[in-house]
């Protein structure tokens, strides 16, 4: 039976209701020194060194770029071990143990509206570099670079789509601080001497849009700055899908949106502008779902950067049996990574963790449905890319063009054999990089 969809169950109503709780305490913070984008790193503290809140204790390295590395508490640096990060892979991570003393580092420091105003976008890409502010919606990409463009940019899209079923962080972070996303905004406006910008979320979020429309018309009436409201489908969230509907820009594949006058930044990213910008702040929290159907108490949490997802499900009364074993998606439960530990961290790109009861799911034999292919909004064969894969065929993976895969897990999702299709196509991708 061929099951064409772009609808995917929503659990969303486990937390979206529910108020934000505040985590910023934790007795200890362990902080990633590698990541998907930076193999490399080196470390300017030493163990039983003393750090402030955000100081820098590193830096990354990656392909073509820099990261410092920021401390996310104060207190004592401790000793270097393994964590899982959000991409399967378990990475150095260096321990802090909080002084509970909050002390502040020395940059810290909150800069008036009239400086502000005269920033340009040298500066502003500075700010940006030295905060080491990257996309927080998961991609990881350097936001200073993506400034940094030449190109004349007309529109400047927040995307608060949130299309991943079970996240809400967004959704809370905007009702919770509508003024530090529209400031995030301005500033990005300012640098690019851009005069639109737009908020892009789904049409069935109506507190969203009454909250953003109501502080936009009542405060910052001067700005050109909409909210639009785009299709209740997956993957709406898709940077691609939002400039096409939001305003009717399509972008090929292969080509940077700025080429096409377009910018756009994820929602959190855009609040980390504001507070690099306002108060000269790295990413040192972040709003963060921990959710499933394994815990007692679902919630949002504003919590820490580097924070242990297993102080949070303490905090949400653990779990609700004594379970063999559980399963732990690091980000959304379509484009997430999998695992059965719970030793893992909150990153900056972290979005959320799911813990769920492990259910085993058999695989049938492809039946050859089509649902796959039907479903693919990259309008790819999932499923001849998975029988290339299985050939070991890197020329047909080519052909088939693996590489424009976007990972959203929609393929997998509609399979009417459960075959982890995705899984396939992310090996095709890296067979033929």
């Amino acid at each position: 039976m061929i099951k064409k969809s772009r609808k995917v169950r929503d659990y969303k109503e486990l937390t979206r209701a529910l108020p934000t709780q505040t985590y910023l305490d934790p007795e200890t913070v362990y902080i990633h020194l590698q990541n998907g984008r930076c193999k490399t790193y080196d470390l300017y503290v030493d163990e039983g060194d003393h750090v402030d809140f955000g100081e820098v204790i590193g830096v990354r390295h990656g392909g073509f770029f820099e990261q410092p590395i920021h401390a996310t508490i104060s207190g004592t640096i401790g000793k270097i071990g393994k964590k899982l990060h959000r991409t399967g892979r378990k990475v150095d991570c260096i321990e802090i143990k909080n002084d509970f003393k909050n002390t502040y580092h020395k940059t810290i420091t909150d800069r008036p509206d009239h400086v502000i105003d005269k920033l340009d976008q040298d500066d502003m890409v500075e700010i940006l570099k030295q905060k080491a502010l990257v996309g927080l919606g998961g991609s990881g990409f350097p936001s200073y670079i993506k400034l940094a463009t030449k190109e004349t940019i007309n529109h400047v899209v927040v995307n608060a789509v949130e299309c991943e079923p079970y996240l809400s962080s967004d959704y809370r972070l905007i009702l919770d601080r509508p003024e530090e996303v529209i400031m995030g905004l301005k500033y990005v406006m300012q640098a690019l001497n851009c005069e639109h910008g737009m908020i892009a979320i789904k049409a069935d979020k109506n507190p969203l849009y009454e909250v953003l429309t109501q502080v936009i018309e009542r405060r910052y009436s001067d700005l050109n700055i909409e909210v639009v409201r785009l299709g209740n489908y997956y993957p709406q969230g898709w940077e691609i899908e939002v400039f096409k509907n939001a305003l009717g820009i399509e972008v090929p594949h292969g080509e940077l949106p700025m080429s096409y006058g377009v910018l756009g930044f994820n929602v959190s990213t855009t609040a980390g502008i504001y507070n690099a910008v306002k108060h000269n702040l790295p990413v040192v929290e972040r709003y963060f779902t921990l959710t499933g159907d394994a815990i007692n108490y679902p919630q949002n949490y504003r919590v820490r950067v580097g924070t242990s997802i297993q102080d949070l499900i303490r905090q949400s009364d653990g779990y609700k049996e004594d379970f063999d074993e559980v399963l732990v998606v690091m980000g959304g439960p379509m484009m997430g990574v999998s695992t059965v530990s719970d030793d893992v961290i909150v990153s900056k790109t972290t979005t959320s963790v799911i813990v769920l009861k492990n259910t085993e799911y058999k695989e049938e034999p492809c039946v050859r449905c089509g649902s796959c292919v039907y479903s693919c909004p990259a309008h790819l064969e999932p499923v001849q890319i998975m029988n290339a894969v299985k050939r070991n065929d890197k020329d047909q993976m080519k052909s088939l063009h693996a590489d424009r895969c976007i990972e959203c897990g929609l393929c997998a999702y509609v399979c009417t054999s459960k075959i982890h299709v995705t899984d396939y196509v992310r090996k095709a991708k890296r067979l033929i990089r």
